[in-house]
């Protein structure tokens, strides 16, 4: 008999398991490979979102779907200029909208399936939080193994602006369900998620602000990439660097309060809804990492070359160390992670040519070292600069790119003829620097290929061909780059 005012602890099921993934997007590499290998292993997956990771259900692939009708959009609304006369008469931005749910949603409940009706994997819709080394409590149970693989993902971060919370904001994970085009946005945030969503929303036809805090749009790209970008997308959309977000406050409409961080100026400006887009932070403070004894950093998980965390045979890739937060990334760093931890060959994490795209009208691609990189680590002496305007390619000039200053920028190891980085802007920019990451993972690295090889012409590969042509000192660049650039 339990006397009056005790408590008692219903003891939780305790369930071990072969191995143990905590997301379900790159970590589902492993497993399948695991379970390929060896079907009677038995696995738990534990997901506290929808399945199939961060990119498919709420950010790459949803976003360039988005983006597709907004770049059909811009090439519209340039065609008068050959000789072809159309006009948008509506832009259905509920079917767009629709469109995207359509296409990842059966993704999303396919995988659910799949995993919900495996034999070998024991699926949990639920959070998971370390309590001791190898054990984690999942609802009320738990489970333990000695083989962790930890893909947490991340999360939009907010920064700490006074009224925010009680005005209302979007972020990235919430903007993709909005129903109805809001006349009016402000973006707070000036990297790759204001980007590409400012380019959606003003191709939709919201009045679009972008305001960002470092004095560079897009800080991460090359300054005179940025410039150009800036240039293109300032034709339909406002954007303010170099000002810090002090207030919101909702009144008719929801109004920022931002001032310059030189001047301390203060500006307002108001719209009809904000989305915050200032970068992402870990997931760590609901997996309780250090309970695991598991160091991180900053709340990233911290991990060793071979991606192993401090606990051993438990391991952490993708977002949730913080390093490089793209989805080929991941994917590769799962592939690392399965040789390391489930058989003999062992190799270090590379991330010298980790390549990226911002999905604007041009688009932006970048691999390796930016100029500024390379010269600390080789000296200006050591490098050289290639270069090759779009507009000055038969394609280029084809596509009436005359006058944008769309470019390839490659940076090149002068002693050793390695491609150090590259650098572009302009039309299928994500498409032409592929050949330039492929030869950066070739033995050599160099770009005696490009030289020596043949291409299609006039195809517009033919400006990644001449930029390796066209190679210069630094300081030659740079003198014309300002007759390219102009004053601001």
């Amino acid at each position: 008999m339990v006397k009056k005012g005790a408590q008692t602890e219903k003891k939780m099921e305790n369930i071990e398991y072969d191995a143990i993934a905590i997301g379900t997007g790159s970590a589902m590499n492993i497993i399948e490979a695991m379970l390929s290998r060896n079907p009677d292993l038995k696995v738990a997956v534990v997901d506290k979102d929808e399945p199939g990771g961060i990119c498919l259900t709420r950010a790459c692939i949803p976003t360039k779907i988005l983006l597709y009708p907004a770049e059909i959009v811009r090439i519209i609304e340039e065609v008068g200029n050959i000789g072809i006369d159309v006009k948008i008469d509506k832009i259905d931005f509920e079917k767009i909208v629709k469109r995207m749910h359509s296409s990842i949603d059966p993704n999303i409940a396919s995988i659910r399936k799949g995993l919900n009706s495996a034999p070998n994997i024991d699926y949990y819709s639920d959070k998971a939080e370390f309590i001791e080394p190898y054990v984690l409590k999942v609802g009320n149970k738990k489970i333990t193994s000695k083989l962790i693989f930890l893909c947490t993902g991340s999360k939009p971060s907010i920064p700490p602006i006074k009224g925010l919370s009680k005005t209302g904001y979007h972020t990235s994970d919430s903007i993709i369900n909005v129903k109805k085009l809001p006349e009016s946005l402000i973006i707070v945030g000036g990297g790759y998620i204001a980007a590409e969503y400012g380019f959606f929303f003003s191709k939709m036809g919201a009045k679009t602000t972008i305001i960002g805090r470092n004095p560079q749009f897009l800080p991460q790209e090359e300054p005179e990439i940025s410039e150009i970008l800036r240039r293109d997308l300032e034709e339909q959309i406002k954007i303010i660097t170099n000002h810090e977000v002090k207030k919101v406050v909702n009144e008719e409409f929801k109004t920022v309060i931002a001032v310059d961080r030189d001047s301390n100026k203060e500006i307002n400006i108001s719209a009809q809804e904000i989305l915050i887009a200032t970068g992402r932070a870990p997931n760590s403070d609901i997996l309780k990492p250090e309970k695991g004894g598991i160091e991180t950093n900053k709340g990233w998980i911290k991990v060793n070359d071979f991606l192993e965390t401090s606990q051993k045979n438990v391991w952490a890739f993708g977002d949730a160390t913080g390093k490089h937060l793209f989805k080929h990334v991941a994917n590769y760093e799962s592939m690392v992670v399965y040789y390391n931890a489930l058989t003999d060959k062992k190799i270090k994490v590379d991330y010298h040519a980790v390549p990226h795209a911002v999905f604007t009208y041009p688009e932006v691609a970048s691999v390796g070292m930016r100029e500024k990189e390379a010269i600390e680590k080789f000296g200006k002496d050591n490098i050289l600069i290639g270069f090759s305007k779009f507009e000055e390619s038969a394609k280029g000039g084809a596509m009436n790119l005359n006058g944008k200053n769309y470019f390839v920028k490659i940076i090149i190891n002068k002693e050793t003829n390695k491609i150090l980085g590259a650098h572009i802007v302009g039309p299928y920019a994500s498409i032409l620097i592929q050949e330039i990451v492929t030869l950066m993972y070739t033995d050599k690295q160099t770009y005696t290929p490009i030289s020596d090889g043949m291409r299609i012409h006039p195809a517009l590969s033919e400006v990644v061909g001449h930029a390796f042509y066209n190679i210069m000192e630094p300081y030659d660049y740079h003198h014309m780059l300002k007759n390219l650039l102009g004053p601001r």
